[in-house]
């Protein structure tokens, strides 16, 4: 499906962001993953932190003197510190805002310029059910950004469609990464109850969804949030 198509994954060396490189490199995609620190991978890999526009610029910059061309960016790159509110700081507010919501502006206005020349795009967006449909303890910051993600995506789509450009995301449900480590096993348990499927998810689950909105086969589709989340939200 994604055959020869080049793409970019923010936050792409791990969980959720591995799963999707990785699906679209079976695809056939060219592809390049971006990490604030450098980190193993098998990709074409650019350090960058995507709440630094400068560094975003020349990420870019990087790929198209390579590629000659983006097709597909994939805004991945997310933290979920977990604060209870009474607790959280400027700080703690700021850092979450930067990366999850700054970092969604800088990837795409600087992968616009190479989308609108070709009169192609495909922005998919990881939103998250928390925020967006549901609320969770001790992720305010995070709940906020993702329903921001929600926003943006329908806006930028409306925007960018003239231009051949869909815009779309993402809302998992729980998955299975390394940032969930940080819950026992009896809140995974409790969670895995709470699920229809009984199981968490999988990075697959992810990327097959985003594999699907960033080809050609979801032409007609732009604006949406699709949830992947075993059917949680559905209860």
């Amino acid at each position: 499906m994604l055959k020869g198509k080049v793409a970019i994954v923010t936050g792409g060396t791990k969980g959720i962001g591995k799963g999707i490189a990785d699906k679209f490199a079976q695809e056939g995609a060219h592809v390049i993953v971006t990490a604030r620190h450098k980190s193993p991978t098998h990709h074409h890999f650019i350090q960058c932190d995507v709440s630094n526009s400068c560094e975003v610029k020349g990420m870019v910059d990087v790929v198209i003197k390579k590629y000659k061309r983006i097709d597909i960016l994939v805004n991945n790159a997310g933290i979920y510190p977990f604060i209870p509110f009474e607790q959280m700081k400027e700080k703690d507010w700021d850092s979450v805002i930067a990366v999850n919501l700054k970092g969604i502006f800088n990837c795409t206005s600087a992968v616009l310029p190479s989308m609108i020349k070709h009169k192609y795009g495909k922005i998919v967006s990881i939103a998250s059910i928390a925020g967006a449909f549901v609320g969770f303890p001790n992720l305010v910051h995070y709940c906020t950004t993702k329903a921001g993600v929600m926003g943006f995506t329908r806006g930028a789509a409306l925007d960018l469609a003239k231009y051949n450009i869909n815009v779309n995301a993402v809302a998992p449900g729980a998955i299975m990464t390394p940032g969930l480590d940080v819950l026992d096993k009896k809140t995974v348990n409790g969670l895995i109850q709470a699920i229809p499927e009984r199981r968490m998810g999988k990075p697959v689950d992810i990327a097959n969804t985003v594999a699907f909105l960033a080809s050609d086969g979801a032409q007609y589709i732009t604006g949406q949030t699709i949830v992947v989340d075993g059917g949680y939200t559905d209860q």
